[in-house]
């Protein structure tokens, strides 16, 4: 395909098409001079943007926890005399699958 013959062809038949008056002045010279002035997203701004957020959520759902925590009644057993605190409840809970793995040598 001669490329240069296309562009030729492509050229003569543009000029013979009258313009059409429902297109603005000059409007795809505004429009080429707006995709000029637009640059690349960068993806580290995007990637900080996305991680700000995230990180303001958290805090957010760590002052509620913490608020909840501090305003909730203490529970029955508490009430009744054992002393133990919500601290050692969790840390009992997760380290009891580590102390029955202790147990038969699976590492």
């Amino acid at each position: 395909m001669n490329f240069s013959e296309l562009h030729r062809k492509l050229i003569a038949a543009a000029r013979t098409t009258p313009a059409d008056e429902r297109v603005p002045y000059a409007f795809e010279k505004r429009i080429m001079a707006r995709l000029a002035g637009k640059t690349a997203p960068d993806g580290w701004t995007l990637w900080g943007r996305a991680l700000s957020k995230a990180a303001v959520c958290c805090v957010a759902f760590m002052l509620l926890m913490a608020a909840g925590s501090y305003f909730v009644p203490a529970s029955p057993a508490a009430i009744a005399g054992n002393t133990e605190s919500l601290s050692q409840d969790v840390e009992q809970t997760l380290f009891a699958a580590v102390a029955s793995n202790t147990d038969s040598e699976t590492w």
